[in-house]
């Protein structure tokens, strides 16, 4: 092994390894979290974990790994259970318990540390909030063979066992459970109808939240430790609709977003302006808030690029149909009038929209330009003749079935006109019982 090569697994290696379970296993359990809009969740627990470092120090006066889990662990556990009592004693939203819950906890909690006794030993709250990352190395064997054995395993720093068993337990409960968690997630009442208590399975998961919060805050702080709960999870939900491709999606965005934010908070200071080292969580956090915004604007589904793209699309198509019926009721009129290309998208609003529109009929070949004037094409004629007998069936119908006044169906018909399938037109004409005349004793078109 090289130098070099042994400067990074004795320094790098364990802080990413560290990093990166933590991620992994909060992104993991925060499917659950986002699906059930119980996202708060983590961010009380991990305000909540503060008073039980603080109280476990104060009552054991020892600042040794297990005092200080299992303090954190039961603040964070107790906090699940207070938010549960809150909410089943009064009539408030889940939202509102949380923030009253984890609030009071965190107060408390600042309230112990600022105790001469806590302040004696440097438990302060920047360690606790932002974590301690770059801190965490080992000498490792110098040798491939030594390095790469199983009783290497017992040499890893502390924190990296630590999340690794967090890690490992998480994955086996999810993978184990995954059909009951799914329907707990979507339908808890459907849940417990079939057999499956939706409480228990809720109360076990947010116990696997609370663990894998207390076991990941010395790592990553318990502030940073919300992002990784949230962040990864909701990354995953703008690219799919299938949870078990979700769930992998964001473990691999969790991942993602370890390994490169490390490597960001060690190579940033390089090319960037800054005097200071960056924050290894820090920039975890950062990775994968780039990563949600990513998924967020460029997403083919649920994207926000797309969904205007959509929107745009929809607007043009209902435009040209707008143009295209209109063009149909001006052959209706007697004298067979006509009207310009810049009347026609005056008419319908002017503006880009209605010149997008226009050239869309033309390309579709629906319409054609005859001295200035737009002119309906035989498939032109087809389509709006469909449309304007939608709208008119539609006011029929309003009129008739549903006792409108003629007067106050226009307005709604001419929405209806641009979504009515063909079977849905068939059914109103059918409703209709043959009529030939709208309310307005306008033609009702033939099919």
């Amino acid at each position: 092994m090289t130098p070099e090569m042994y400067e990074f697994v004795s320094l790098d290696l364990p802080a990413v390894l560290a990093g990166t379970l933590a991620a992994v296993t909060c992104g993991l359990l925060g499917n659950y979290l986002v699906l059930r809009r119980q996202a708060l969740m983590g961010d009380a627990i991990s305000h909540a974990v503060l008073p039980g470092l603080v109280g476990a120090f104060l009552v054991t006066g020892s600042r040794s790994s297990l005092p200080m889990f299992a303090g954190a662990a039961a603040a964070g556990l107790a906090t699940v259970g207070l938010i549960g009592v809150l909410r089943k004693l009064t009539r408030i939203e889940a939202g509102a318990a949380m923030g009253v819950v984890f609030s009071i906890m965190f107060a408390l909690g600042v309230l112990l540390l600022e105790q001469a006794a806590a302040r004696s030993v440097d438990l302060d709250a920047d360690c606790v909030l932002n974590g301690q990352l770059e801190t965490i190395f080992w000498f490792p064997p110098e040798t491939w063979g030594e390095l790469l054995s199983i009783r290497t395993i017992g040499l890893l720093p502390r924190q990296v066992v630590t999340l690794g068993v967090a890690a490992l337990i998480s994955t086996v409960f999810v993978v184990v459970f995954f059909k009951e968690l799914r329907l707990a997630a979507f339908d808890p009442d459907l849940a417990t109808a079939l057999g499956f208590n939706a409480n228990l399975l809720n109360g076990a998961m947010m116990t696997l939240v609370a663990v894998a919060v207390v076991a990941s805050f010395e790592a990553v702080g318990s502030i940073l430790v919300i992002a990784m709960l949230i962040c990864p999870a909701a990354t995953a939900r703008f690219l799919t609709d299938r949870l078990r491709t979700q769930v992998l999606l964001s473990v691999a965005f969790a991942g993602a977003a370890g390994v490169g934010g490390y490597a960001l908070a060690a190579t940033a200071p390089r090319w960037l302006p800054v005097e200071k080292a960056l924050s290894a969580a820090g920039m975890m956090t950062v990775a994968s808030g780039a990563l949600f915004a990513a998924a967020m604007l460029l997403s083919p589904t649920h994207g926000v690029i797309a969904r205007a793209a959509r929107r745009a699309m929809h607007s043009v198509h209902v435009a040209r149909e707008d143009i295209l019926a209109m063009l149909y009721r001006i052959e209706e009129a007697p004298g067979n009038p006509s009207i310009s290309t810049r009347q026609a998208r005056a008419a319908i609003g002017g503006g880009m929209l209605a010149a997008a529109a226009l050239f869309s009929a033309v390309r579709r070949k629906e319409l054609r330009l005859a001295g200035g004037s737009p002119v309906l094409t035989e498939a032109g004629r087809n389509v709006a003749r469909a449309i304007v007998r939608t709208h008119r069936l539609w006011e029929h119908y309003m009129v008739h079935e549903l006792g409108l006044r003629p007067d106050h169906v226009h307005d709604v018909a001419e929405k209806l006109e641009h979504v009515t399938a063909p079977r849905m037109r068939d059914e109103l004409a059918e409703a209709a019982g043959g009529a030939e005349r709208d309310p307005q004793g306008k033609l009702i078109p033939p099919r």
